[in-house]
């Protein structure tokens, strides 16, 4: 029986150390009685006790960048997260390398073995019994000519079948010591390899196991059959499993805590062996069904073995009792170690599906962590764990929460988070652009905002007094220091005042989302520009008002989460006169607000609202959509809208088109690589705006600190 924790058992894959260490408790336990557990010893070994309290943090944002990638390109955040865990990160291996490793072991364990070891081994121990016999007549002078000849004749003409020879040889008359030794081997073999086969390290433990040992293992068969056959029935109890156990518990080095376990363990590895006798050939089947019954020279061995998989096979109908598998490799396995390969197969194909989470409301948790470290090493464990983690910090964080029907969403908090991301992006591309004044002291000469934010270097704003002694004093309380003698202020204690500009914006921004964005894959950096203006202006400029809008066929106010969220659309249609129309509604409202318009499109426009509201769609487009959308952008030009187009792509006839418009309304028009678009939208927002530039920006954010507040 295995210490307290020992994963050692049937089907456990354990290395050579941990099998001869088990077996020789067994050998011992087998030969002291009925003595069931050793003497407690302390053992020291790598932690086991769940996560690691040593191992560094998840990291959380190369996850969140990714699996925000992938939702603004269309995917649900539940896929999303699904896809991270598979491809893993810089520096954490995901489920698909560990998935490989799997599938290469089972290719290693099939290409290896092959299923003749029992075979070969009964041969040369029988080859063995008749050259020591051949040794012993030859040398043998009083033994008669006519007996001599006739010995050897039939030791000449055995079957060339080793189970048919096995067979004749029951009932030879060894002259031989040794070779009566050999022959008895072959008996005392195969008993070990069946009891091996049901019952793991059987085959070292019996090793010359006394007639008494086999007695008890007799002993226990049939009792263990008898508790099977009362589970059967519905009757047995408790007392009935705690008795067995109390009599043979050394023959289960598990340690089963009820019968189900006990039952569970049992039907594992007998299914494994029906597995490895389907993947024999028939001549192989029928070798050792000839052998069989020479083993311990006991047919009831074999009578109550059928019995225990008959009640195995009835309790337990789920188990794969029909498969089979090709092996191809030269190393011949004995019927248990055959057995043990068999249940590491099993267990291969378990961890694959398990690491394929690919069936409904798959978890990390789902993943078998011992039989991964059993199969593939304690590095593999340390990798489901890492892997396991990060799907429970994603959602213990508030980054992703399930909503009502059970599917994932992204939460506002992770929404700010790929903003920040977003923006520093943008930030870093923006570095070192000149031609604007610097922003270190945007917004200073302001009114308060009413916020604070953590002092950064550079900041010239005055402190928040109230907010940084409470921070100091949060602190300190929560690093267990007493608090009444006072407090000692640390620069990550400091906040100052947000201050807002003088001149206040209206933001519209409008992104084209028709066909040609999706065919040309701009789909993803115009969400990202989107992401990031919207981080921009809801942290640093919040007295901003910024509007969203989507114009394909037709145009729609968005929030940035349902942007975000958008799926690609294959509706042709670029209707920049309705999404116009929006823009100008919205400048409407802020009328003290200064108008700032940014256009992201790859087309001209092809349809555009009738005065009933109907879309009326036309490629080429129609003069009568030019018109309609040139009128809409005058309107905004009258407004004081300051414009620009951000042509995508390098259609020459859309740039004469968006350089028309723009000189009409004295407008600019970029043509950024789609890498900059964000950088591109950024610095002409805080140029249009008012005082603001994007040498500026990137100063502030990429070299002096957090300049939007964290």
């Amino acid at each position: 029986m295995a210490d307290a924790g020992d994963p050692t058992g049937p089907g456990s894959g354990s290395g050579p150390d941990d099998g001869d260490d088990r077996d020789a408790r067994r050998r011992a336990r087998l030969a002291g009685g009925r003595a069931r557990r050793p003497a407690l010893r302390s053992r020291y070994g790598r932690y086991a006790g769940g996560p690691d309290p040593l191992a560094p943090p998840v990291d959380l944002a190369e996850a969140l960048d990714a699996i925000g990638e992938d939702v603004m390109a269309g995917y649900s955040p539940e896929h999303a997260m699904r896809e991270f865990l598979r491809r893993g990160g810089r520096d954490q291996t995901g489920l698909d390398d560990l998935a490989r490793r799997v599938a290469e072991k089972r290719r290693e364990l099939l290409d290896k073995h092959g299923l003749d070891g029992t075979m070969a081994e009964v041969k040369e121990l029988l080859d063995q019994a008749v050259l020591a016999e051949r040794g012993q007549l030859a040398r043998d002078v009083d033994l008669d000519d006519g007996d001599r000849a006739l010995r050897e004749m039939q030791l000449a003409n055995l079957p060339a079948s080793p189970a048919a020879a096995v067979s004749e040889l029951g009932s030879y008359d060894w002259k031989s010591g040794e070779a009566r030794e050999k022959f008895d081997q072959i008996k005392d073999l195969l008993g070990r390899e069946l009891l091996d086969q049901r019952f793991a390290g059987m085959k070292q433990a019996l090793e010359n196991a006394t007639d008494e040992d086999r007695q008890r293992v007799d002993e226990m068969l049939q009792d263990l059959n008898g508790l099977l056959e009362k589970r059967r029935l519905g009757e047995d109890t408790p007392e009935d499993f705690a008795e067995f156990m109390d009599r043979h518990g050394e023959f289960f080095p598990e340690d089963p805590q009820d019968i189900d376990e006990l039952m569970d363990a049992l039907a594992q590895r007998a299914a494994a062996a029906q597995r490895m006798r389907n993947s024999m050939t028939a001549e192989q089947r029928a070798e050792l069904d000839a052998l069989a019954s020479q083993a311990f020279g006991s047919p009831e061995l074999m009578q109550s073995l059928s019995q225990l998989d008959d009640h195995l096979r009835s309790l337990r109908p789920g188990e794969d009792w029909g498969g089979s598998e090709d092996f191809e490799g030269q190393e011949g396995l004995g019927l248990g170690d055959g057995t043990g390969v068999l249940q590491d197969l099993a267990d291969l194909d378990d961890l694959a599906e398990q690491l394929s989470q690919s069936y409904g409301g798959a978890r990390m948790d789902d993943v078998d962590i011992e039989a991964l470290e059993r199969q593939l090493g304690q590095q593999a464990g340390v990798d489901a764990r890492t892997l396991a983690e990060l799907e429970r910090a994603l959602a213990d964080t508030g980054y992703l929460k399930r909503s009502s029907d059970g599917q994932l969403t992204l939460s506002p908090k992770a929404m700010r988070q790929l903003g920040k991301s977003l923006l520093k992006d943008v930030a870093q591309r923006m570095s070192g652009r000149q031609g604007a004044r610097d922003l270190r002291q945007a917004g200073a000469a302001g009114e308060r905002s009413g916020a604070s934010r953590e002092w950064a270097f550079g900041d010239t704003e005055p402190w928040d007094v109230t907010r940084t002694v409470t921070n100091a004093v949060v602190r300190t309380a929560g690093e267990g220091r007493d608090t009444s003698r006072g407090v000692r202020l640390e620069i990550g204690d400091v906040e100052v005042h947000e201050t807002e500009a003088r001149t206040q914006a209206a933001v519209a921004l409008l992104v084209d989302t028709s066909f040609s964005m999706a065919m040309a894959n701009r789909w993803v950096p115009m969400k990202r520009t989107a992401l990031a203006l919207h981080q921009l202006i809801s942290t640093r400029f919040r007295g901003d008002a910024l509007q969203l809008i989507g114009f394909g066929r037709a145009a729609q106010t968005m929030q940035i989460e349902e942007l975000t969220a958008l799926d690609a659309r294959w509706d042709k249609g670029t209707n920049l006169h309705h999404g116009l129309l929006l823009a100008n509604r919205h400048f409407r409202k802020h009328p003290n607000a200064q108008p700032v318009l940014l256009i992201v499109t790859d087309g001209e426009p092809t349809s555009h609202l009738e005065p009933d509201g109907e879309v009326f769609f036309s490629y080429p487009p129609h003069p009568l959509t030019v018109a309609w959308s040139v009128r809409e952008l005058d309107n905004a030009m009258r407004l004081g809208a300051q414009t620009t187009f951000f042509r995508l792509g390098d259609d020459p006839g859309l740039g004469r088109f968006l350089q028309q418009l723009a000189d009409r309304v004295d407008g600019t028009v970029v043509s950024p690589e789609l890498d900059d678009l964000g950088a591109a939208v950024v610095g002409s927002y805080l140029g249009g705006r008012g005082g603001s530039g994007p040498a500026g920006f990137s100063d502030w954010y990429g070299g002096r600190g957090t300049w939007f507040g964290g």
